[in-house]
């Protein structure tokens, strides 16, 4: 039985596995807590990662990722902790401080993010900001050592801060060295988890929203790390202003998952194709011609790329092909029939 597969390519691109990294610490200070909620919470990340936490109820900083916990001995926990405890103290302070200069009473909020990338280049970034309410209040600027204000509350503050020099060129050496430092360190206690690609499952599904529109969905899941590429393309070009695309969210099992999607006329003879682009390897599914759906499973197996195409929930086709090789493109070929269980 042949089955009319659509053109599928595939393009497993050459590349290092050099990645953007991330180390970043959240620190957020609540005026009115209810109850059962801390005053005071502190988060480290690495990427999407949690790898610390400590909040004003336990007040104890405690590993989140096993990796942290095997390789940072009792003593490293106990100090941060004491630091932390003191911060909690800090945090309050300052936002009663900024609840009185904004005039403020009740439930408000005050947060600083710190940390630092280290790029796929090699280069690194840092970075440093405090946000009142969720919005931006104060941030530094370790080029010119100086904290860019936002309104004039926070040019109280930066007054303040800006004649601390000796502050100044400590948060610039952390952000620079330390932090960097303490990613690498990190990203060796991880990297079985970090470093891991795990590629896509992308699915592309037709569907009728209501008389006379059709809207095609193009869904990936599965993949991690969280960064990827997707989008629709009409004929073979871009139409990226008619897409809209869904947030690359957690699938809460490690891994990410994002759609676009697209309105079309049903009457329409256009081909339309999803592009989808993760850790060098580059899909293109073209979408259903009828309603139903079609389904692209990538999974690497001991160096080799293996794909499975479910159409419609009727056949399916497995190839495999070795990393060497640069492209692959799909034809009709014969399939045994099975069904698709999800």
């Amino acid at each position: 039985m042949m089955l009319p597969f659509p053109l599928l390519t595939v393009l497993l691109v050459q590349h290092s596995q050099a990645r953007t990294h991330s180390l970043r610490y959240f620190r957020l200070a609540v005026s009115d807590p209810g109850p059962g909620v801390p005053e005071f919470i502190s988060v480290g990340y690495v990427d999407s990662h949690a790898i610390t936490t400590y909040d004003s109820i336990t007040r104890k900083k405690e590993p989140r990722a096993p990796w942290m916990a095997e390789n940072l001995a009792p003593d490293h926990w106990e100090r941060y902790t004491q630091l932390l405890r003191s911060w909690q103290q800090t945090f309050t302070v300052e936002l009663k401080h900024l609840q009185r200069h904004y005039n403020h009473s009740g439930l408000h909020t005050y947060q600083r993010m710190i940390g630092c990338e280290l790029l796929e280049d090699g280069s690194t970034t840092g970075f440093l900001q405090y946000a009142y309410d969720g919005q931006d209040f104060i941030i530094f600027n370790k080029d010119t050592l100086s904290w860019v204000a936002v309104d004039n509350v926070a040019h109280i503050t930066k007054r303040a801060w800006d004649a601390n020099l000796h502050e100044l060129q400590y948060q610039k050496n952390w952000l620079e060295e330390e932090c960097i430092a303490w990613l690498k360190r990190f990203l060796e206690y991880g990297k079985d988890t970090l470093e891991r690609t795990e590629p896509p499952m992308v699915r592309t599904s037709r569907k009728e929203i209501f008389p006379g529109t059709t809207a095609l969905f193009c869904r990936a899941h599965g993949f991690y790390p969280p960064e990827i590429s997707m989008t629709w393309m009409k004929n073979g070009e871009d139409i990226a202003q008619e897409v809209d695309y869904g947030a690359v969210l957690p699938s809460g099992d490690g891994t990410y998952q994002m759609w676009v999607s697209v309105d079309l006329d049903p009457q329409s003879k256009d081909i339309y194709s999803c592009h989808v682009e993760h850790c060098g390897l580059q899909m293109v599914l073209q979408a259903p011609q009828e309603s139903g759906s079609i389904l692209l499973v990538v999974s690497t197996v001991s160096g080799t790329i293996i794909l499975t195409i479910v159409l419609a929930g009727v056949g399916v086709l497995t190839w495999r092909r070795f990393r060497q090789q640069k492209e692959v493109i799909y034809h009709p070929a014969q399939a045994n029939e099975c069904s698709l269980s999800r």
